[in-house]
């Protein structure tokens, strides 16, 4: 019966990756401070343990490439190589290898592509000058290595594997292959006295053990390394042997000396802990055995079945009080409390700290400042800070393109900063915090700062505001992100500021954020993003037109007016209403979506604002604040203008959830393109 070793690999796999980045974020803190013996210390023992875990798959070219990489590193720690820019990007590029030998396998490839192959050789010649450096110096220093060399060392490994080995995805004779890479197998004795009667016999069951003599140079703790993936499931004693001449004892048994290493099930304290398979920032979570890795989609499926528990017990609380049974909805009202707060344990499941994503970025800074020729520093806050993984993912591709725009355009050269009587290294923040249900990031540089004047100028020109319109600055800089804004004109007139800034938007606005940006000419540029903690649930107002509910994302409600018969008309006739003296832009709701009969009796505005944009939504009944949780639209209805999704009430009636961001935005469109006089109502309501 073939072994399914499909689940140890995409272990390896998970593992693996996040063993590198740990590398690299070590690398660059090296990098940053070349005596930081822990950054080190975390570079070596992550290269390590990837090459000791390759070796148990037989993944031949990653085994082979990181050796030459850890014998590298293994000279920094001794002292003989130091540490230096071109070690550093070397090793970052080794990094970046290692993670493609890594993808090959995970996408089932046979071998790595010949450009992989050429990049493979290349750094196998930068890495081996490190290794005859090291030479050179031995050569000159024979008798200081030759005390910390390690010598041959004759290995008793006595074997019991658990019955479980099998069953765990494990193949007993791949930990064998791996001790042979380490030194010379002298004898191996396969024992049979735990295999039971045929009767009794089970084909998924293990029962073999083995007697392992073993001369290598490999230390006692790489030997443990070696059964790191089968720590909980064997009995590994490891012992020295003595082969002095005149020991009594026959040499083909030897005598313990020394420690005589167990490695056994967990609850052994006493025994040592074998080496690190996860990255170097998490070994608070190693020492905390409750750790589970479960799949992303496992989640998922759980935080949609408790969407349903939700909306279930709506329904139930509704009937529940239809009955007229104190006793009844005292239970049901237990009831909806314990699921709000399974819902939100069940959220809390997949936030993520953020700084994993911020930290990602310090290699982006540090290629990308010196492809520009520029001295960047990358200062992270906030790193704490958590939110759903889902958003965690979506929002790194806009962080990426706004943090290069700030590199490229925003900071200026040295010479420019110095000549402005700046230091001549630039600044680049990365910060993120809580705030009233949202997550605020702040990306922040303390360039040029951008021109007002310029942006106005172009932005009439184009037509997205009215000729005569006042808008304060913040607005002003805002127009940036404007589709139709970055044009070949525009990047030479604003240094490229705009490229591309439309579409950091349009994604930001699909994770229902909001990104604005205020700056200062000469001090800097600060763009702050606003994002859901989640994409799960939404905090909404119900609002009712004719039959048909819908849902208003609260976040984004300023308040409710109620409308009378004059204020209706003058609505109809002008598009807007006066709010105190402001300009409020209205919507009807009955005749966007196309509601058929006439207007309710009564109607009400609810004010909304996204960004710096402000209008009134004509709505018939406020049925108040409800929390609910979001179902996806269907591909049918992917390009529906103005919806984002919908829900299901405690009735069983479908609600949807209006996509406020669309509305306005279509709303400033037509604004801007009936805009004829100073008279007209700006696009950007005050």
């Amino acid at each position: 019966m073939g072994i399914n070793l499909d689940q140890a690999l995409q272990t390896f796999i998970v593992e693996a990756r996040e063993l590198l980045q740990a590398m690299e974020q070590s690398l660059l803190q090296l990098e940053s401070d070349p005596d930081d013996q822990d950054a080190l210390g975390a570079i070596f023992r992550a290269a390590h343990t990837i090459k000791g875990s390759a070796g148990l798959f037989g993944l031949g070219s990653i085994v082979g490439f990181t050796h030459i990489v850890e014998d590298v590193l293994d000279r920094l720690r001794e002292g003989s190589v130091a540490v230096d820019a071109a070690l550093i990007a070397l090793l970052l590029k080794c990094g970046d290898h290692m993670l493609e030998l890594i993808d090959v396998v995970a996408s089932r490839g046979e071998a790595p592509s010949p450009a992989a192959l050429a990049r493979d050789e290349a750094l196998r010649e930068a890495l081996s000058a490190y290794q005859t450096l090291r030479t050179a110096t031995a050569d000159a220093a024979p008798a200081v290595l030759a005390d910390d060399a390690q010598a041959d060392v004759l290995w008793h490994i006595s074997l019991r594997f658990g019955v479980d080995v099998f069953r765990n995805g494990m193949d007993p004779l791949s930990f064998l292959r791996y001790l042979e890479t380490l030194g010379q197998m002298v004898q191996v004795t396969t024992l049979t006295d735990s295999i039971p009667a045929l009767e009794h016999w089970d084909p998924e069951s293990c029962y073999l053990g083995f007697e392992i003599d073993l001369r290598s140079t490999a230390s006692q703790a790489t030997l443990v390394e070696v059964f790191d993936f089968v720590r909980d499931d064997c009995e590994v004693h490891i012992q020295a042997v003595d082969e002095t001449p005149d020991s009594d004892v026959p040499s083909n048994s030897g005598v313990a000396t020394g420690n005589d290493l167990i490695v056994a099930h967990a609850e052994q304290d006493s025994a040592p802990a074998p080496a690190q398979r996860l990255p170097a920032n998490t070994e608070a979570k190693t020492r905390d055995g409750s750790y589970v890795r479960v799949n992303a989609d496992k989640l998922d499926a759980l935080i949609n079945l408790v969407g349903e528990l939700v909306i279930a017990s709506a329904g139930a609380s509704l009937l529940a009080r239809a009955c007229d049974n104190d006793p009844l909805q005292e239970a049901t009202s237990t009831v909806s409390g314990l699921v709000e707060d399974i819902l939100d344990g069940a959220l809390h499941l997949r936030m993520v700290p953020i700084g994993e994503t911020f930290n990602r970025f310090r290699r982006v800074v540090r290629d990308v400042s010196q492809e520009l020729g520029k001295d960047i520093e990358l200062i992270i806050d906030g790193a704490d800070t958590e939110l759903d993984k889902t958003v965690v993912e979506k929002i790194g591709d806009p962080l990426m393109h706004l943090l290069r725009n700030a590199m490229d355009h925003g900071i200026e050269s040295a010479e420019a900063r110095r000549a402005a009587g700046k230091p001549s290294k630039g600044h680049l923040s990365l910060n993120a915090y809580h705030d009233s249900g949202s997550i605020v990031i702040e990306i922040a540089d303390d360039g040029a700062g951008l021109d007002r004047e310029r942006i106005l100028a172009k932005a009439q020109e184009r037509g997205l505001v009215a000729s005569g319109a006042v808008l304060t600055d913040q607005e002003v800089y805002n127009l940036i992100f404007e589709a139709g804004f970055s044009t070949a004109e525009a990047v030479t007139n604003l240094s490229g500021r705009g490229v591309g800034m439309d579409v950091v938007k349009r994604n930001i606005t699909l994770l229902r954020g909001t990104v604005d940006l205020d700056s200062r000419p000469g001090q800097g540029t600060l763009v702050r993003i606003r994002l859901p903690l989640t994409l799960a649930i939404i905090n909404g107002f119900l609002v009712g037109i004719d039959q048909s509910t819908y849902v208003i994302p609260l976040d984004m409600v300023q308040e409710c007016i109620e409308l009378d018969d004059r204020q209706r008309q003058s609505g109809r006739d002008q598009g807007y209403l006066d709010l105190r003296g402001e300009v409020l832009p209205l919507v009807d709701l009955r005749d966007h979506f196309d509601h058929e009969g006439p207007p309710a009796r009564r109607q009400n505005v609810v004010v909304v604002r996204y960004a710096e944009h402000k209008a009134g939504l004509v709505v018939d009944d406020l049925h108040g604040e409800f929390q609910t949780v979001i179902k996806p639209l269907g591909k049918l209805f992917g390009a529906l203008r103005g919806i984002s999704g919908s829900t299901i009430l405690g009735s069983g009636a479908v609600a949807l959830i209006l996509d406020v961001p669309a509305l306005l935005n279509q709303l400033v469109q037509l604004e801007a393109r009936t805009a004829q006089a100073p008279q007209s109502p700006t696009p950007s309501a005050r």
